[in-house]
Order: C-alpha cells, then structure tokens, then sequence
C-alpha cells in the first residue's frame, strides 16, 4: 500500500553557472599579477648587475629650454674609458637632439682631436675637456664654442656599453661589417652581415687602425646607434625592458629622475617611424690639421662654417 506524502517537497540545488565574464576577470588579474612579479624580479636582477658602477661625471647645470625651440630637446651623450682614477677621457662625444613636434631624431658627433678652446684652460683635444673638469666642462666647452644648448646629458663607461647591449639584445645587433677589424679592439671582427653582441659591438664602434682613422670610427658610431634603434623593435624585446631598464639605472648615468627617465625613453623607443639623421663635426672642407706640443696632432676647423651648419641641422638658431 502506497503512503501519500504531504509535507513540502525539498527544493534542489542549483548548480551555479560559471560566468564567462568571471572568467576573464581572474585570466587578467592573474596575468597582470604574473607580469608585475616578473618586470619585478627581472627590473631587480638588472639593477644588481649595475651596483658596482663606479662613474663620476660631476656635477652637470643644463641650458634652459628655448622659447622658441619648446619642442626641441638635447642630449650629451658621453662615453668614456673609466678605470676609477679619475683620469678618463671621452671617446664619444654626441648630441642627440630630439624634435618631437617633428618626430625626428638628429645625432651630432663631435670628434675627439678637434683642437677646443677649453673655459680656464689652455686649448686641447676636445676630448681632453673632460679629463680637466669632468661632464660640465665638457658640456660649457662644446656649447661655448658651437652655441648649442644641452638640456640633459646621458654618460656610459664602455665596459657598462658592453654590458647593456647583451642585456637588451640576446642576439646581438646586426652589422655589415665592410672589413676585417682586430687592431686595439680587443675582438676580431670579419667581413659580411653578422649579429655582434656587446664586446664586438664597441670594438666596431672603436675601431680606427685604417685609412679613415677618427672619421671612420665617429661615422660607424652612429651606424651603431641606428643599428640599435633598428633592433629595439624586433619581436622579444619587449620582455628584455623590465631587466634593461634596471641596468640602465646603475649603468648609465644621467640628470634625469627615474620616472623622466622612463617616460622619455619609452617616447623615444615607442617612435618606431621617428628617423634618425646624423652629421659630423666638422664637416667637410672646414678643417686642417696641425701639431702642438702640449696637445699633440689635432684637428683645427672653421668655427663659424660650422656653427652655421650644426644651426641649419637642427632647425635651430644658435648663439
């Protein structure tokens, strides 16, 4: 015999539906959370690398910005051989200014016998400015003498260039090496298209044993600069930045905060289309050569053809 139930009748339980939108949430919470450890991590594991960067370049007071130039910003890019003495000279001397209404990037290279009136001192190689009063010397000497106004400046020790290019660039930077190189570079270097890490990078930048001597050196300089800019977009390098930019913090130094630091490199890196136009001091027919006892062989120029010309290429009327 059947018994009639009367009671209420048990509700069942539903089974909740995982939302799709849920689903996502924890994806991207998860993934960002991934990314910042990792940037973390990666931006610390650089910065160790740099701690026991030792260079000094003194104290530096930039020009102000010009009124009628606001969108116009220079950089004195220093590299120096730095083995703690306090003895160092600069190797490289640029100016990279960065046209940002124009989207354009202009490298000046000044070359290093350039026979300089130096403030307070007798004239000697340019490259000997720093020698005697360190950034600020180097950085009245060049603006004294051609009227540029730097605003910033950004120096590296060669030893730290090496160590900057095998961070951002695994592989290496491509380069058509036009000639075999070996003399005083400490690397042997052949013809053809190679991808030359840190140490073979600065050799060809350095190297000078040839018939071209200082102007061959100063113009595959600036092939370097274009080479890397050119590598900075290839694919992966995205995931180097967190560790490239602790190193850079350690390995170069330079007058802008950290934060300014950041924002403008990631402006400058970010302009893919933005092209980079080079020239050098001193341009072509300006120049003699001549010997002084105190300063050795050096390069004495026309000061005014090439203020005129360092005026005409960065767009800027110079003092």
């Amino acid at each position: 015999m059947e018994e009639n139930y009367e009671g209420p009748v048990p509700k069942r339980r539903r089974k909740k539906k995982l939302r799709i939108g849920r689903v996502i949430f924890l994806i991207v919470t998860i993934s960002f959370i991934g990314v910042g450890l990792y940037s973390f991590i990666q931006y610390n594991e650089g910065k160790s690398l740099a701690k026991n960067n030792m260079i000094d370049p003194g104290p530096f007071k930039g020009d102000a910005i010009d009124p009628k130039y606001t969108s116009i910003e220079n950089y004195l890019l220093l590299g120096v051989d730095d083995d703690g003495s306090g003895s160092s000279r600069t190797d490289t001397m640029m100016v990279l200014s960065w046209d940002k209404n124009a989207g354009k990037i202009r490298v000046i290279s000044f070359m290093r016998d350039i026979y300089a009136d130096i403030p307070g001192f007798k004239s000697y190689k340019l490259n000997t400015a720093y020698y005697l009063g360190k950034l600020q010397l180097t950085k009245d000497t060049i603006t004294g003498m051609f009227g540029v106004p730097i605003h910033h400046y950004a120096i590296v020790d060669f030893a730290n260039f090496e160590s900057i290019v095998d961070i951002a660039f695994p592989d290496g930077v491509e380069i058509d090496v036009k000639k075999e190189m070996s003399e005083k570079i400490g690397v042997t270097l052949v013809p053809g298209k190679k991808q030359l890490n840190g140490k073979e990078l600065l050799g060809y930048a350095r190297f000078r044993a040839d018939e071209e001597g200082d102007f061959g050196r100063v113009a595959r300089q600036q092939e370097v600069v274009s080479a890397m800019k050119d590598e900075a977009f290839r694919p992966g390098m995205l995931a180097n930045l967190p560790k490239l930019a602790g190193a850079l913090s350690g390995y170069i130094k330079t007058d802008l905060t950290t934060k300014d630091e950041i924002s403008k490199a990631i402006s400058l890196l970010m302009n893919k289309g933005a092209e980079i136009e080079t020239m050098t001091v001193p341009v072509e027919g300006s120049f003699s050569f001549n010997s002084y006892s105190h300063a050795g062989s050096v390069i004495e120029l026309d000061i005014t053809q090439n203020k005129e010309a360092i005026s005409k290429f960065l767009g800027m009327q110079l003092d």
